[in-house]
């Protein structure tokens, strides 16, 4: 799309704006939000002529989970293949792919997009089946993300994918200069830039680039996308509960986004330069668009669930941006409903297992503690937006507070 936009630049005199980066985010978000909005009641119906009803926990196990949500028994899952449609025809139109970045984002989304269509497929296959083994899904993500891991921090990899293809390449640049007017830039190798760890409110950004503390990156990175992707699972619970604190999340991670892709902004901001960022930007802003149309038909009561498709997908591209943003620490703040969450069934499981079968909490992820002690649903949901919103509301503070 963005070669045929050149191309009638030159020769039709169309404006320029259709080019600017600010412009495909914003077209970005409302293609991907319209295509699901409209797609969404042939979708829908399809999944129900598919027999695709929503697998829940049986009685014996959660009697009060079975209780509270019998009446979504037979809701349509798989509503993930949904928002990947939309995301990919809207990164078909806007994201530039002549940039790395826009790859890693897309394989992703197909490699743990496929692997939650295969896990929900075996579900839905043999009913009262966990889908999927666990060790096996965990073991596919960990293996795409030590791929990303290697790419990033061993330049023998890097060099080899862009001298065999036209891709473009990492570009970081780190403001060194001592005042705001200076313009003093180091340029950072592929090895430096991934090794970069910044946390909120600091300015200066920590290196582990030397020896043996190397590992400490790759295994953040693997860390935060396979964690990031699996934490999202966990907390699609609720109806509309995961869709919405992703639009959150993605936000702010958007905004660093755009603002790493100026070098005047970056420097000003004193944080990091990354050439190439504005298409993690354009990239966030689709998958905005269509969890907002998914919105539409996933908020109480909901006409259809993600399921793992989706939510392991999408949990999986935030942290891939965190991670090509150098903002992982940034996410755990933000998207810190998905960090409780997963504390919580980790916790759980522990005092289980080790303290004599007892339990910290009524019932696991948090969100259905909360629905034991009466909560209704669109409390829950919506008292967690809201904090996920504060916790966005920080992580955009750091910005200007550091």
């Amino acid at each position: 799309m963005l070669h045929i936009i050149e191309y009638l630049k030159i020769h039709f005199m169309i404006p320029s704006v259709f080019s600017y980066l600010s412009t495909r985010m914003l077209l970005a978000a409302f293609t991907a939000l319209i295509l699901t909005i409209c797609l969404g009641p042939f979708f829908i119906r399809k999944l129900y002529s598919m027999k695709i009803g929503q697998p829940i926990r049986s009685g014996e196990i959660c009697p009060v989970l079975a209780d509270l949500h019998e009446k979504k028994k037979d809701t349509p899952t798989m509503g993930g293949v949904l928002i990947l449609f939309s995301l990919m025809i809207s990164t078909i139109l806007w994201v530039d792919f002549r940039h790395i970045f826009t790859w890693l984002l897309v394989a992703i989304m197909v490699i743990y997009g496929g692997l939650g269509i295969r896990d929900d497929y075996l579900k839905l296959k043999y009913k009262n089946s966990y889908g999927l083994k666990a060790r096996y899904k965990f073991l596919i993500q960990v293996i795409f993300a030590v791929f990303i891991a290697s790419y990033l921090l061993f330049p023998g990899m890097n060099c080899w994918i862009h001298n065999h293809t036209s891709i473009k390449s990492v570009v970081a640049k780190e403001y060194v200069g001592k005042n705001r007017q200076s313009t003093n830039y180091k340029e950072l190798s592929s090895e430096e830039y991934g090794t970069r760890i910044f946390v909120p409110f600091f300015k200066k950004s920590f290196s582990v680039a030397q020896g043996w503390k190397k590992a400490i990156s790759f295994l953040l990175i693997v860390f935060v996308i396979v964690g990031t992707s699996n934490a999202v699972n966990l907390t699609d619970g609720l109806d509309g509960l995961a869709s919405g604190l992703i639009v959150l999340v993605a936000g702010v991670l958007s905004v660093f986004a755009f603002l790493s892709n100026h070098i005047g902004i970056a420097s000003y901001l004193n944080i990091l330069y990354i050439e190439g960022s504005g298409e993690i930007g354009v990239f966030l802003f689709a998958l905005i668009g269509a969890c907002l149309g998914f919105l539409w038909y996933n908020g109480y009561p909901a006409q259809v669930f993600m399921g793992d498709t989706g939510s392991l997908a999408m949990g999986g591209i935030l942290g891939m941006s965190a991670v090509l943003l150098r903002r992982e620490i940034l996410l755990s703040i933000v998207g810190g409903i998905f960090v409780a969450e997963t504390l919580s069934v980790i916790l759980q499981v522990l005092s289980y297992r080790y303290r004599n079968k007892k339990r910290i909490f009524l019932c696991s992820p948090l969100h259905h503690h909360f629905e034991y002690k009466g909560w209704s649903e669109t409390k829950v949901v919506l008292r967690f937006w809201i904090i996920g919103l504060l916790l966005a509301i920080v992580g955009l503070a750091s910005i200007k507070f550091q």
